[in-house]
Formats: structure tokens, sequence, C-alpha cells
């Protein structure tokens, strides 16, 4: 990695920003698994290493014809942590009886639960909510049986339960021995962003005592023939915003985060390793697909974000960009950002795609973590895949190997969806 090059155009004064507390909630422990690593530590090294793990989609997920490569989590997406997990609540599990997506949310909030200092006996008698962000979830992985009924046959119904029992947060209450508020968010590529928000207002307005949020998605056959078809994936690895870009590459994965009110993990004596300052969730009402080319929705996403926090753009000193390579979101979102930043505000813009892939409903939760992560060293490595300006973008990210520093410590994670839906989130680490 090239050594950490402090720039005077990304960055910005630092000083205590006002902390709007009424609505923050801290930040007590992180998880997450993908293509860039099995845990958060993992991801850190292999995103400022910027080692990708893009490859064709392996045989062991499903088959295809298609060109278009993948960035798969690990064959076995259970975790030692999570399987640790699984044993102490579930000692007759296995791992195929719970879908893949599951078990990588699974992982993720056994490394979470264990930052947070958290074990399954604090959680007895607690008011618990679970809110998790996913678009395919485990509902698409069952074309067999369907393909085995149209033919007249009468296929063996397991596939109808797995569907049946898919509820992610519902499962996880299950295996955590949890009660408290519980939702699965599905809006698209902004799930696991809106997942996150909803918990923060069951924290700030007392509706439990903890949760845990973010967002997991598994690699299925129709999603990745649904984007194809839509001519969004790139043959090559993908390359957010750069000016050869062709379109994004499809993960998996889950990221996920405990939130608290501060006041209840300090009694606990764990310090927090940040807050969610602020949220806002915006539609376009534009197109079923493509975003609107001003990026209308994410400008109000973004001001929501920034008035719920009590802060202003020059506080930021980073934005993770939602960035997925496609010609429509880049620009979109290019144009959105320079309609926000001041001329005078120079803020670090960088996209982790070229790193994870797109991982659908678990994009919010895994770029919420690495946004923790740069904010918490106070630098951050540029976006992998980036190195040609596009001169049709109005702004450009910090580019592949080159790092920034930071000179506060709030940022800024960002998501777009189909649909037009947009959310975004104000981040602050601990110092």
């Amino acid at each position: 990695m090239t050594p950490p090059a402090q720039s005077p155009d990304h960055s910005i004064t630092k000083k205590r920003a006002h902390q709007n507390t009424k609505s923050s909630v801290a930040v007590t422990g992180m998880g997450c698994i993908s293509a860039a690593g099995t845990d958060t530590k993992s991801h850190w090294i292999n995103i400022n290493k910027s080692t990708a793990r893009c490859s064709p989609m392996p045989d062991w997920l499903f088959h295809t014809e298609l060109l278009y490569p993948v960035f798969a989590a690990p064959q076995e997406p259970l975790s030692e942590a999570g399987r640790d997990l699984l044993e102490d609540t579930l000692p007759d599990f296995t791992t195929g009886a719970m879908s893949r997506t599951l078990n990588l949310a699974v992982s993720a909030v056994a490394e979470a639960l264990n930052q947070a200092g958290i074990g399954l006996q604090y959680l007895r008698g607690k008011k618990v909510g679970i809110a998790l962000g996913t678009t395919v979830g485990c509902t698409f992985n069952n074309e067999d049986y369907y393909e085995q009924w149209r033919r007249g046959m009468k296929p063996d119904l397991a596939p109808i339960f797995h569907y049946l029992s898919g509820n992610l947060a519902q499962a996880l209450h299950g295996i955590l021995g949890t009660h408290g508020p519980s939702a699965v968010v599905t809006n698209a590529c902004a799930s696991g962003t809106d997942a996150i928000g909803l918990a923060k207002g069951w924290i700030a307005s007392g509706a439990c005592d903890l949760a845990v949020a973010g967002g997991a998605d598994e690699l299925s056959r129709i999603a990745y023939n649904g984007f194809a078809g839509l001519q969004l994936s790139d043959t090559e690895q993908c390359r957010p915003f750069d000016r050869h870009r062709k379109g994004l590459n499809l993960g998996e994965g889950a990221g996920l985060l405990v939130l608290e009110e501060e006041g209840r993990a300090l009694e606990r004596g764990i310090p927090p390793l940040g807050w969610v300052r602020g949220y806002g969730s915006a539609s376009d009402a534009w197109h079923p697909t493509a975003p609107h080319p001003e990026g209308r929705g994410l400008k109000c996403a973004f001001d929501q974000a920034l008035a719920d926090a009590g802060l202003s753009i020059q506080d930021v000193a980073m934005i993770n960009a939602h960035g997925t390579g496609t010609k429509a979101n880049d620009l979109a979102e290019a144009n959105a950002l320079s309609n926000l930043l001041p001329k005078s505000c120079h803020v670090a813009i960088v996209s982790t795609k070229g790193m994870t892939g797109h991982t659908l409903g678990a994009a919010g939760g895994l770029e919420a973590i690495f946004t923790f992560l740069a904010l918490r060293q106070g630098v951050t490595p540029g976006t992998h895949g980036y190195q040609s300006s596009d001169p049709q973008l109005p702004v450009s990210p910090i580019p592949q190997g080159m790092s920034v520093l930071l000179s506060t410590h709030i940022g800024m994670s960002q998501s777009l969806a189909f649909g037009g839906g947009n959310a975004a989130m104000v981040i602050e680490a601990r110092q």
C-alpha cells in the first residue's frame, strides 16, 4: 500500500463537531464477513492492501454459462465465532438447516456481540431489537422445486418450508433467545442502511435496550441473471467512478452493528466505538431501476441525515459512496455530491465495492463498518478499481493506491436502490 499522504484537496480543518446527543446512538460492536475477509480485522487489512477476491462464479454456489465475475464469501459461510455461538444456543444445529444468508448473518452477529462484550446471559430479560436488511435472503434458491412442480411431479416440500422460515430477524431472535422489536427491511440495495436507521430510532425512543442492525445477502442465480439481463454487470472487475467502468459485480456477505444508548454501555464498562449521529431516507420517484440523473432523492436523504445529526457538511471528513461502477449510478451520485459539497469543502470520497462487489441488502451494513474503520484509524484508503478520471463526473474519488489522512472523525455512508430509494447516515468514530 502506498504510504498515507495528506492532500490539501481532501482534508478539512480539525474541530470537534456539535453533537446531537438526543438522536445519536452508540455503536459498541461490529461484525462482518464477505469476499474481503471473515471479520473486521481481516477486512481492514485486505482493504488497505487492496487485495480483492473477484472470480468467476464458483460451482459450489451455482453453475452458470455467463462470464460475469462475482465476489463470493468463503465457501463455509459460518465463521468460528458463529459456530461457537450456535453450539451454545442450538447444540443440535446443522449448517445445512439454515440458509447461506442466515449463516453469514450469524457470523457477523457473533463477532459484533463479542466486541460489544455481550454474552448470551446478558441478553436475558432485555428488549433486543433486530433489524436486518436483505434483498434475496434465502428465497431465490428453490428453482428445482418449482421446475419439478411444473412438470407435474411431487417434489419434497423442504424448499417451501425453508422459504416460509426465511425471516432473518425472527431467526436471529430464535438463535439468541431474545425478544424485542423485529424487522426485515427489503428496500433493495438501501436495505442495510435503512435497517440501521430504523434501529437507531428504536434506541433513541427507548423501544429497546439494545439492537443488532445491518444487512445480509447471499448470491443467487436469479439475482445474478437479473442484473445480467439489465446489462448492469461487467465481465471484468468493477471500476467504481472510473472512466472505463462498464458495470457492477455482485457480491455477498453480512455486516452488523450493535447499537445501544451510551449510558448503558458505559455502565457495563464498554466505551463506544463511535456513534450513528444521523439518518435520512428519501425517494427519487423517477424510474423502476435507474436513479434520478441529478440524484434528487440522494440529496434529500443526505440533507436529512445531516439535520438529524445537527451537523453541516463542513464537519464531514469522508463519504463512503454507493459507487457501484454502473454508468447511471456513478453519474447520478457524482452529480448529487457536486451539488451537495461546497467548492471550499474538500471531502474524501471513496467506494469500497471494488473490494466486496455489490452485496445488495448487505451493502449498507458492510459499508457503515468500513466507514467506522477508516474514521477510527484517521485515514482512508483509495477506491479499488478507480484509476482513470471520467470527465463527465463533476467529482472524483480517492484513486486506488492512495491514502488520505482524515482531519475529523466524522463521515457519511450512503446507499442508492432500485425503485429510487436513497439512504444516508452520519457516523462518528470515538477519538
